[in-house]
């Protein structure tokens, strides 16, 4: 092959590599200008995009409603309003009306700081429970930088399973393995669903400067609890 003909074909794939990242750019600002979903705003929360660089949040999803900020399997509220009771609370009633799932850790008599946790949470961390493949939330982010971001996982896993992350409308993820927390050593049942462990750098993406939305898909087992994603620049 000559000279000339190599440098067509770099050429050729130089255009089809701009092209392919035109199309995606283009795909990526439309997915933002038609959704509909909005940063989670409360009286104790001030409503803005959760900040990349650090601690995003997963109880803080996007306001919207169902089929456009998240998608659950029941209308139901099994943690807030369920579990923990609709005692006027915060905590206990932390978008009860809402049917994604979500509770908080507890200390009182051992429940998420046990001696069985492989990392110990913090008190009263909200998270994301009783999960189920086929869910999804989304959760809008600012980035401070474009790059590439890594994030660890706060989580419970009693049978592990696995989930993926889209970057404005793109698997950006593909399938990621949750390692199970399961503890035989714990003899108290049900507390398999309250071993607390970080999974450091199981995300890797990434992300433009400014606005993005963050989908977060359960593929597979469910019964996972997801705290929060602490995101930093990929060294």
């Amino acid at each position: 092959m000559t000279t000339a003909t190599l440098r067509s074909c770099f050429c050729v794939l130089a255009l089809f590599a701009f092209a392919a990242t035109a199309a995606l750019c283009r795909s990526q600002t439309n997915h933002l200008e038609n959704y509909k979903g909005t940063p989670y705003q409360d009286a104790h929360y001030q409503g803005v995009a959760q900040q990349i660089p650090g601690r995003v949040e997963c109880a803080y999803y996007d306001r919207g409603g169902e089929g456009v900020a998240y998608h659950d399997a029941d209308a139901k509220n099994n943690g807030s309003g369920g579990l923990n009771p609709a005692d006027g609370t915060y905590l206990n009633q932390f978008r009860m009306g809402e049917g994604v799932d979500i509770s908080y850790t507890k200390f009182h008599d051992r429940i998420d700081n046990s001696p069985y946790d492989w990392v110990q949470p913090p008190e009263n961390q909200l998270y994301v429970g009783w999960t189920e493949p086929g869910e999804w939330f989304n959760i809008t982010v600012q980035v401070a930088h474009s790059g590439v971001y890594t994030a660890d996982l706060l989580y419970t896993a009693n049978r592990g399973g696995t989930i993926s992350m889209d970057v404005n409308g793109k698997d950006a993820t593909g399938p990621l393995a949750i390692t199970s927390t399961f503890n035989a050593s714990d003899p108290i049942a049900w507390r398999q669903w309250h071993h607390w462990n970080i999974m450091p750098g199981i995300i890797k993406v990434r992300l433009p400067a400014g606005k993005s939305v963050l989908t977060v898909h359960i593929l597979t087992e469910g019964n996972m609890n997801l705290a929060y994603f602490g995101f930093k620049p990929s060294k």
